[in-house]
């Protein structure tokens, strides 16, 4: 019988019991007389009794404890019941006694694995000294292993490496990426577009049409978007054929070291792979391009917008580019007030259409007094 149904019956009996409880005591003596007649007509006709089930059994051992259970005894003898109760203390004993150390609160487990994931290079030792030193919680070396994440979890093997995105973090000031992606015009015409940006300002270099890419065109977009004391170090692309082995060798005279992604591995180059998918949402996919020179007028105004206009949350938020042409713009921020939710005197908010009024920019004006 399972553990429910000898919780099942304990309630049961608990319920008659504490009904029997509110009865009279002559009541409860007539009935215990007439059980023990009952017990003793069983007897004299030599009725053999049924096996207790575990159910039975519990409940016996507990009911001991509130009468003279000896005396009514006639199943079962004293030295059986004892031994069901020594049983009883064997089980609960076990279940209090459970071996090993209580295993350690759910969210230090958890930030255990979090810094195994967020640090390839360090060890046990290494994590155990950060909790110690650093949040006063102290375990040992032997403890953080019992938590360790598993090794088929890429994110947790260890390594004397770095993790790709830390090294584009560390050197995204030096680094540009680019990528190319189609536009497709109002005949059903593919243009390519190819797109340059500074990883760590986010601005795009260049931004320029063609519909034929060749790896001659993509060399001399690279002379134009990179003045010759520029200070970038490293260059991210693709694999695709456009970006040849002639091209590389070329781009590493301009001082820049090629980085290929891997293969079948886009967030390698996340930047600007978002940057893509931000100039189709917020530009091509309103668009149905004409020409050529339509669809490099229109990105030229997005581009400027993208660079000059458009916050980015990576920035803090800020403006990729801080140029001359927005010197009036800095000006009138030095006007605001500190005080959130009010504009600051003697101005008015003005708004520039971008793209025929698809996006608008704001800024203040002064008013003259």
């Amino acid at each position: 019988m399972g553990l429910a149904a000898t919780v099942s019956n304990l309630s049961v009996d608990l319920l008659r019991f504490l009904k029997a409880a509110m009865r009279s005591r002559s009541s409860l003596v007539a009935e215990n007389l007439f059980l023990r007649k009952q017990l003793a007509f069983y007897e004299e006709h030599e009725v053999k009794p049924r096996r207790l089930t575990d159910a039975a059994r519990i409940a016996l051992v507990f009911w001991s404890h509130w009468f003279e259970w000896k005396q009514a005894l006639t199943i079962v003898q004293p030295e059986t019941l004892i031994r069901w109760h020594r049983r009883g203390f064997k089980l609960f004993w076990r279940w209090k006694s459970k071996p090993g150390r209580p295993r350690l609160p759910r969210n230090l487990r958890e930030l255990i694995a979090q810094m195994a994931k967020e640090n390839p290079t360090w060890g046990q030792g290494r994590v155990a000294s950060e909790l110690s030193l650093k949040l006063g919680i102290y375990v040992s070396p032997r403890t953080v292993r019992a938590y360790w994440p598993s090794e088929p979890d890429r994110r947790c093997r260890r390594t004397s490496s770095q993790h790709w995105r830390t090294f584009v973090r560390n050197h995204a000031r030096s680094i540009i990426a680019c990528d190319f992606l189609v536009a497709v015009m109002a005949r059903f015409r593919v243009l390519y577009v190819l797109l340059v940006m500074e990883v760590g300002t986010r601005k795009i270099l260049l931004c320029n049409v063609t519909a034929h890419p060749s790896a001659t065109w993509t060399l001399q977009q690279f002379r134009e978007a990179l003045p010759g004391d520029h200070a970038c170090k490293f260059l991210i692309h693709d694999r695709d054929s456009i970006f040849s082995a002639s091209l590389d060798r070329e781009l590493e005279s301009f001082g820049l070291r090629v980085l290929r992604t891997p293969v079948r591995a886009p967030q390698a180059n996340a930047y600007c792979e978002r940057l893509v998918g931000t100039l189709r949402r917020e530009c091509l996919d309103f668009l149905i391009p004409l020409s050529e020179n339509h669809l490099r007028m229109m990105l030229q105004e997005w581009v400027r917008h993208y660079n000059q206009g458009r916050p980015h949350l990576s920035l803090g938020p800020g403006i990729p580019a801080d140029t001359a042409d927005s010197n009036k713009e800095r000006a009138i921020r030095q006007l605001r007030t500190r005080a959130r939710h009010r504009l600051p005197a003697h101005c008015e908010i003005r708004a520039r259409p971008i793209l025929g009024g698809l996006h608008h920019e704001y800024y203040l004006e002064k008013i003259a007094a």
